[in-house]
């Protein structure tokens, strides 16, 4: 559910990183180096010099924009948001990220800016994440450690937009591990929000290893891998009556490979990559990301398996569930069967044909074109928007 589904973390801190992978990489490198001419000897530029680019070229300008990034105190701790938009008189959009502790403020410099001309778009990094994780001890952080605990932040980051933006409803978007924040939160407070929007739902996290695992081993079947069959037969049954951290890496890892965390990738360096130039975090940010994911998994693994909401599918609000279709990380299956028990005011389904669990970095104008069309009208209609452009045939 977590590295979105703890794919790319559990790799890397066990140690299980696809050696199939790595060896293509490696010799494709090496065979690239020694056949492409140096064309320019001019030096790389600094990560300084990148950052700076990157953060001119993004910089709301417009008159009644907001940049801000703000530290705000909630439940003992202080808590990092991004809140970003062209115009605040657009509604509200409350990114709720994955992992646990995988936040998406880094990386949502390459998905994120179009979304801010028809919403004000805040990240937040939750308690054990990111800028959150370095700016506490971890004995503060300690006792809201929990789904209950942090579910609580989020209505509290909730409370403090409506109350300083002066908005009566927002929108509420949940991916991955975020998504079950979001459920809970939608559950207790949906007159807070014009929608829930999911995006690689969590719905039972036992049987959602059990259908990840069946799609990695028949993925390894079809394709002859004989160290992935080894490894992943010699956990069966999976995932048995005790779930292992190193079990859990062996499945993750061979996800992954097969494309279920982002179709036709073998890894999640892409992300990673991005992240190292991310505008808005500094070096010290960056390595907080690994360190408050360790601290997370010791708290919140258990919890985040044993979720099951198989029979929570009431919702007293607008319901919207983005589905990748090749997605293993949270399995499609599971979520378009959630999908069908739901009932709330209206529910809408969109399942998008090239992407796995990173939807909004895998199609991102289909992203933002279902945002604008299937959830903006909603604020609209309440009057929270900026006024559209303004059109003239002839």
């Amino acid at each position: 559910m977590f590295r979105t589904h703890l794919l790319f973390i559990l790799a890397v801190v066990i140690g299980m990183a696809s050696t199939h992978a790595s060896s293509a990489t490696a010799s494709a490198a090496a065979s690239s180096a020694a056949a492409t001419p140096v064309r320019d000897k001019s030096p790389l530029m600094s990560r300084d010099e990148v950052t700076r680019i990157l953060e001119s070229n993004r910089k709301i300008v417009s008159p009644n924009g907001i940049d801000e990034t703000v530290k705000v105190r909630i439940n003992g701790i202080d808590q990092w948001l991004s809140i970003r938009g062209k115009d605040r008189r657009n509604p509200i959009l409350l990114f709720l990220h994955g992992g646990p502790a995988s936040p998406a403020m880094p990386e949502a410099y390459t998905f994120q800016t179009p979304w801010e001309d028809y919403f004000t778009v805040v990240q937040w990094d939750q308690r054990g994440a990111g800028k959150t994780y370095a700016a506490n001890s971890e004995q503060a952080m300690a006792p809201g450690m929990t789904v209950d605990g942090m579910t609580d932040d989020a209505a509290q980051v909730v409370q403090y937009l409506r109350q300083h933006y002066g908005k009566q409803k927002i929108f509420l978007l949940g991916h991955s591990w975020g998504t079950v924040l979001g459920v809970h939160l939608a559950q207790l407070h949906p007159d807070w929000f014009y929608a829930y929007i999911s995006v690689g739902q969590v719905v039972n996290g036992r049987r959602n290893e059990e259908v990840g695992y069946a799609f990695a081993l028949r993925e390894a079947l079809a394709h002859d891998n004989a160290q992935a069959v080894r490894e992943l037969k010699a956990m069966a049954p999976y995932p048995g009556p005790k779930l292992t951290l190193d079990n859990i890496g062996v499945r993750s890892k061979w996800e992954m490979y097969y494309g279920g965390l982002a179709y036709g990738r073998q890894d999640y360096q892409f992300e990673d990559d991005a992240e190292s130039l991310s505008p808005d975090y500094g070096k010290a940010d960056l390595a907080a990301i690994g360190n408050g994911s360790l601290y997370s998994l010791n708290h919140l693994l258990q919890p985040l398996l044993a979720v099951d909401f198989d029979h929570t599918t009431q919702f007293d609000c607008p319901v919207i569930v983005f589905v990748g279709r090749h997605d293993y990380t949270t399995a499609h299956e599971l979520t378009e069967k959630w999908f069908g028990d739901i009932h709330a005011p209206s529910k809408r389904l969109v399942t998008f044909a090239d992407s796995a669990h990173m939807i909004m970095q895998e199609q991102p104008g289909r992203f933002l074109m279902h945002l604008v069309t299937d959830a903006l009208p909603l604020a609209q209609k309440a009057g929270d928007a900026a006024p559209a452009e303004v059109t003239r045939d002839q």
